[in-house]
């Protein structure tokens, strides 16, 4: 079922680019580049370079950091609606180091509904990420998860007419799935601290439900150059 694309426009005249040095446009091609593509700052940094602008890897770090929550916000209300069926799961993301985990939903059609990066596997973590995900879904009507303890309270408490399914493989859908932000991650040196573990996870999502025609942005365009054409609007509404 597809929602319509509301305009997207900035509540504000004030745009989120105001004060910074470069245009936006190089601003979100750079935050593009890094989001879809297995490429560290110090590549995309070159990569600009060879387009005459020059601009350090640790203001391209500060750039994904501060415009992907923006842009991933933009595009919410050009989301499609959600699946009736949620596929819930943690994968593993290392930080700083340690082992933290990494919360993610998708429906039965593949579109990403949230990810949330957590220090703990704990009931607090899965309330946390529930609360999130259905703060900008449709409840649905069947949940699949692994066998963690913690899933069954807080599906009695967030979802108690949602039928839960925890049976062997019946989650492989999801697990599947991770893969995608495993191969995003893997050309990086490690990340250094839960908000940008959170901030790639939510980024790749972005690209990944654009890719997949999740949303309205760019639909007008050859699926090649979707991506581009999706960041471009997002842009003019920020």
């Amino acid at each position: 079922m597809r929602r319509r694309c509301q305009n997207v426009r900035p509540a504000v005249p004030v745009s989120e680019f105001a004060g910074f040095r470069f245009p936006p446009e190089a601003i979100v091609l750079a935050v593009r580049w890094y989001l879809r593509y297995g490429l560290s700052y110090r590549d995309v940094e070159e990569l600009l370079a060879e387009r005459g602008i020059t601009v350090d890897h640790v203001t391209i770090y500060r750039w994904v950091q501060r415009f992907t929550p923006l842009l991933v916000d933009a595009a919410r209300p050009c989301r499609h609606s959600t699946g009736d069926r949620r596929f819930v799961d943690e994968t593993y993301v290392k930080v700083a180091g340690r082992w933290t985990y990494l919360y993610r939903a998708i429906d039965q059609v593949g579109q990403v509904i949230d990810v949330l990066a957590a220090e703990h596997r704990d009931l607090a973590a899965a309330r946390r990420f529930f609360t999130r995900a259905l703060s900008h879904s449709r409840k649905p009507v069947e949940v699949t998860t692994d066998r963690a303890p913690v899933y069954p309270r807080v599906l009695d408490e967030q979802l108690p007419a949602a039928h839960h399914v925890d049976v062997a493989r019946a989650n492989n859908r999801i697990e599947s799935d991770h893969s995608r932000l495993k191969a995003r991650l893997r050309p990086m040196r490690g990340l250094k601290r839960l908000r940008s573990a959170q901030t790639i996870s939510a980024g790749n999502a972005l690209v990944q439900n654009i890719r997949r025609s999740h949303d309205e942005l760019g639909m007008e365009v050859d699926s090649r150059l979707r991506v581009p054409a999706a960041f471009t609007e997002l842009a003019r509404a920020l």
